[in-house]
């Protein structure tokens, strides 16, 4: 049995993120042919692109939710699960066993920062060897009313509490990039030396710098996790080299 992933895919990779939640089909096909043809077995989790991060913007969620903007949560949700249900559906075609699983349902953040996460379910799910596919979201904030929890967020949280050991994120960019080059190995330390743009397009969650974070964080826990280009996706599923970054634990 091959060791389970938690993959993450960008946004930007999935989406046309200078569209209004233009769903790249072509890119979710090839990703869940991947998946399938290298037996993939763990979770998926991807980021929200167009279908999410306009709508998120427009009504100001990342500055918190009162009654005034609240018919954001919804439009905002509406446009991120139409994206997964996509996924789902493409997944499923190549005869993955995917189940869509929304985080506004079942996660609860506190000041943009997720402090619970009803975890049985997904271990259920992983337990029948079904897929399921998450997303950035907006979710339910004890302090700001709702908030966007990213799709990297939920790959920080998820990995050690679902004990993932194997963690990569596919992004349109060949890994961390540092004056135009990648980084192959990066830690804490490191990172305070190089400057990591963020997004250009509209992201309300960090772009690259907001991914090195959460995965800094995950290091800190004594997890590595691989960032690399979609075209290198099934370098990383069969353990080859992908070319591009691992962030990993500092040496003690």
């Amino acid at each position: 049995m091959p060791e389970p992933v938690l993959l993450k895919l960008g946004g930007s990779i999935v989406t046309d993120k200078r569209g209004d939640c233009a769903v790249n089909q072509e890119a979710l096909a090839r990703c869940a042919a991947m998946l399938a043809r290298t037996g993939f077995s763990g979770l998926v989790v991807h980021g929200a692109g167009s279908c999410g991060h306009p709508e998120a913007r427009r009504y100001g969620i990342a500055h918190g939710v009162s009654r005034e903007n609240r018919e954001g949560i919804a439009i905002t949700h509406r446009a991120v699960g139409a994206l997964n249900r996509a996924f789902v559906d493409a997944l499923r075609a190549e005869g993955l066993e995917a189940i869509g699983v929304h985080p506004l349902a079942c996660c609860t953040a506190e000041d943009g920062r997720i402090v619970s996460f009803e975890l049985e379910p997904l271990r259920l799910l992983l337990g029948l060897g079904c897929v399921p596919v998450l997303h950035g979201d907006v979710v339910m904030d004890r302090a700001r009313g709702a908030c966007i929890v990213s799709g990297d967020q939920l790959v920080s949280y998820l990995a050690p509490h679902l004990g993932f050991t194997r963690i990569g994120l596919a992004t349109d960019v060949q890994g961390v990039l540092a004056g135009g080059t990648v980084v192959p190995r990066l830690t804490r330390r490191l990172v305070a030396d190089l400057a990591i743009g963020a997004s250009s397009t509209t992201d309300v969650t960090g772009g690259m710098a907001g991914k090195v974070t959460e995965l800094l964080a995950l290091a800190d826990a004594g997890v590595s996790s691989h960032v690399f280009a979609l075209d290198r996706l099934g370098d990383f599923l069969v353990g080859s080299p992908h070319g591009g970054t691992e962030i990993v634990p500092e040496e003690p």
